[in-house]
C-alpha cells in the first residue's frame, strides 16, 4: 500500500512540474541572443562578420551530415526553406555552423501566380512567422528569401515583375523587425536584366546571391558583364549541370564520372571564388551535402543513400581547411560498355552479351569493391530542382563480375536504360560512373 501512495505522489508531482518544465525551456529559447552579422568592406574585400569576428565563409547547401561537414572545416549549411529550421539551428550549434536560413517562395516556374494578392499574402504571413520563430538564434547567419524566383516558365520572358515586390516586403519586415541578419534572394544564373528588376523593386536586399555550375570559373567576367556593385555570394555551385553537359543522340544527359566531377569543380572554385579579383565575393555554399535524385542519383549528392561520400567531399576539405582528409574516396576515371564511353551513343540488342569496365584507383591503395545498377531513365524530367522520381532498377544477368569488369546481359526490354558503378575502398568512401546505353 505504502509503495502505491509513493508512486502516485511521484506521478502528481511530474505531472504538475511537465508544465513548468516546458516553460522553462520555452523562456530559454526567448532569451537565446541573436548573433549580430554585418557585411563590410574591409581592405577593398567584402565579408561576413559575426559579433565584429571575420567569419570566412565556407559553406555547403544541405543540413544532414553535419559532423562531416564540421571536420572537413565547413563552417556553414544552408537550407532551401524553414522548415523543420528550428532543429536544424540546434543541430548545427553543436558544430559551430552558422545557418543560411531559406525563406519559402512560390516560383512561377512552378505555377505560383503573383498576381493572386491572396495566395501573396498568405506567403508574406507565414513566412515572417518563421522570421519571428528563428531571427534570434546564435547560429542564425542570413536569411535567403526565395530560390532562383527569376526562372520563368515561358523560355525567354521575364517572370512577373511582382514577385519582387513580394520579396520587398519581406525584406523590409526583417530589416524593422531582425536589424541582426542581412539578406538576400538568389538568382539561377548571373543576368543582368534580372537582377536589374530584382534591384529596381527591391533595392535593400543586403547581397545579391548567384547560382552557377559550369561557369563558376567565368564569375568574375559575369559579374563585371552583369555590373553587379553590391556584395554577393554564390548560394549554389557544383558539377557541371545536366543542362550544360553533351548529351546522346536520343537526348539523355551525360554524367562525369566522380574524380573528373571532383577535379574541375576545384578549378572552378579556384578561378570563381578563391581567385576572385572583385572583392565583392563572399564566398558559397557547394551543391549538395547530401543525396538527391535529378537526372541520376549520383549527379549532384556528395553522398550515397547508404551514406558513403565521394571525391568531391575530399576536395571541398582541400579547399576549406588546406589539406584533403587521411582517408580519401576511390577516383573513377571513366565506364565503357564494349570499349564505348557514353559520347559514343551506346546502342545495343535486347540480350546483348556485354562488357562493362569502370576505370577505377584509390589514393590510400585500399582493395576496392564494385557494385553494378542499370536503371531505366527518367520519365518525368524536373525542372529548376524541384523533386524528380527516380527510376526503378532493372534485374540483369551477370556472367562475371571481377575486378571492375562485368560481363552481363542488356535488358530484353527495348528502351532507355543507364548501367552505374559504385566503387567502395571499405571506409565508408565511394566514387561513381554511368552510362546511357539504348537497347533497341
Amino acid at each position: 500500500m505504502k509503495s502505491n501512495i509513493k508512486f502516485a505522489l511521484i506521478l502528481a508531482f511530474s505531472i504538475i512540474l511537465q508544465p513548468i518544465f516546458a516553460q522553462t525551456q520555452n523562456n530559454q529559447k526567448q532569451k537565446q541572443i541573436p548573433s549580430h552579422v554585418e557585411i563590410k568592406a574591409v581592405n577593398g574585400n567584402y565579408n561576413f562578420y559575426v559579433n565584429g569576428e571575420f567569419f570566412h565563409l565556407k559553406g555547403a547547401g544541405g543540413s544532414g551530415n553535419l559532423a562531416t561537414l564540421h571536420e572537413a572545416g565547413g563552417n556553414s549549411i544552408r537550407t532551401w526553406g524553414p522548415r523543420n529550421g528550428q532543429q536544424i539551428l540546434d543541430s548545427a550549434q553543436k558544430y559551430n555552423i552558422m545557418v543560411a536560413m531559406g525563406i519559402s517562395m512560390g516560383q512561377e516556374l512552378h505555377g505560383f501566380d503573383y498576381n493572386d494578392d491572396v495566395a501573396v499574402e498568405a506567403q508574406y504571413n507565414r513566412n515572417i512567422k518563421e522570421i519571428e520563430h528563428l531571427k534570434n538564434h546564435p547560429n542564425l547567419l542570413c536569411w535567403v528569401v526565395g530560390n532562383e524566383l527569376n526562372l520563368s516558365p515561358n523560355r525567354g520572358v521575364p517572370v512577373n515583375p511582382k514577385v519582387y515586390d513580394a520579396v520587398k516586403d519581406i525584406v523590409e519586415y526583417i530589416h524593422k523587425n531582425d536589424p541582426h541578419h542581412p539578406a538576400t534572394t538568389a538568382f539561377a544564373g548571373v543576368s543582368e536584366a534580372h537582377i536589374k528588376v530584382a534591384l529596381e523593386r527591391c533595392p535593400d536586399i543586403d547581397f545579391i546571391s548567384l547560382q552557377v555550375y559550369g561557369s563558376l570559373a567565368q564569375m568574375p567576367e559575369m559579374v563585371k558583364k552583369a555590373k553587379i556593385t553590391k556584395p554577393f555570394a554564390i548560394t549554389e555551385y557544383g558539377p557541371i549541370g545536366h543542362w550544360e553537359m553533351p548529351k546522346t543522340e536520343w537526348g539523355r544527359e551525360i554524367e562525369e564520372p566522380s574524380a573528373m566531377k571532383a577535379s574541375g569543380l576545384y578549378e572552378r572554385i579556384q578561378a570563381g571564388i578563391v581567385n576572385d579579383p572583385t572583392g565583392l565575393c563572399l564566398g558559397g555554399y557547394a551543391f549538395l551535402w547530401g543525396q538527391k535524385q535529378e537526372r541520376t542519383p549520383t549527379w549532384y549528392g556528395m553522398f550515397l543513400k547508404t551514406g558513403e561520400s565521394t571525391a568531391i567531399v575530399d576536395e571541398l576539405t582541400r579547399y576549406w581547411s588546406g589539406t584533403y582528409p587521411e582517408n580519401r574516396a576511390p577516383m573513377v576515371d571513366g565506364l565503357t560498355i564494349d570499349g564505348k564511353k557514353a559520347e559514343d551513343n551506346i546502342y545495343v540488342k535486347p540480350g546483348d552479351r556485354c562488357t562493362a569496365k569502370v576505370s577505377a584507383s584509390d589514393p590510400n591503395n585500399d582493395p576496392l569493391t564494385y557494385r553494378w545498377e542499370i536503371s531505366k531513365e527518367v520519365v518525368q524530367r524536373s525542372q529548376g530542382g524541384a523533386r524528380e522520381r527516380e527510376p526503378d532498377s532493372v534485374n540483369f544477368n551477370v556472367a562475371s563480375d571481377a575486378n571492375g569488369i562485368l560481363v552481363f546481359t542488356a535488358p530484353n526490354e527495348k528502351g532507355e536504360y543507364r548501367l552505374f558503378s559504385y566503387v567502395f575502398d571499405g571506409k565508408n568512401k565511394v566514387g561513381t560512373a554511368n552510362v546511357p546505353f539504348m537497347v533497341e
